[in-house]
């Protein structure tokens, strides 16, 4: 695996997205959005996310035991999570706490945002 860092993911780019069903992405559009879902495409990292979307904000010494993985590897899924603008993150001491991101996942929903069918 390669230790290049990854593209932090600016927000008000993924803000500009329209639904899919509304218009295609444009190509600018598809690149903004896309570490978004590959961070959440990970099963590691989506267990993650869901642990801290469940609570107000949790502590890396929380979520590290829920996991068959070692410290560094559960701290390099939470960076990808965290470089993909999806969590915010707070070094308290020894510690990190984690923290959803509202406005990536309202963004995310939007953009998923399907309007319902015709007589449902």
């Amino acid at each position: 695996m390669s230790k290049q860092s990854l593209p932090v993911v600016d927000l008000q780019a993924v803000a500009c997205c329209a639904p899919l069903a509304v218009r295609p992405m444009d190509a600018e559009q598809a690149v903004a959005v896309a570490p978004m879902f590959k961070a959440l495409g990970d099963p590691v990292r989506l267990r993650l996310m869901s642990m801290i979307a469940s609570v107000p904000e949790m502590c890396v010494c929380d979520l590290t035991p829920a996991f068959d993985l070692s410290g560094p590897t559960i701290s390099h899924h939470l960076k990808v999570l965290r470089e993909a603008g999806l969590v915010d993150s707070e070094r308290r001491g020894t510690w990190v706490w984690y923290r959803v991101r509202p406005e990536a996942f309202r963004q995310l929903g939007a953009l998923l945002d399907l309007p319902a069918p015709e007589g449902a």
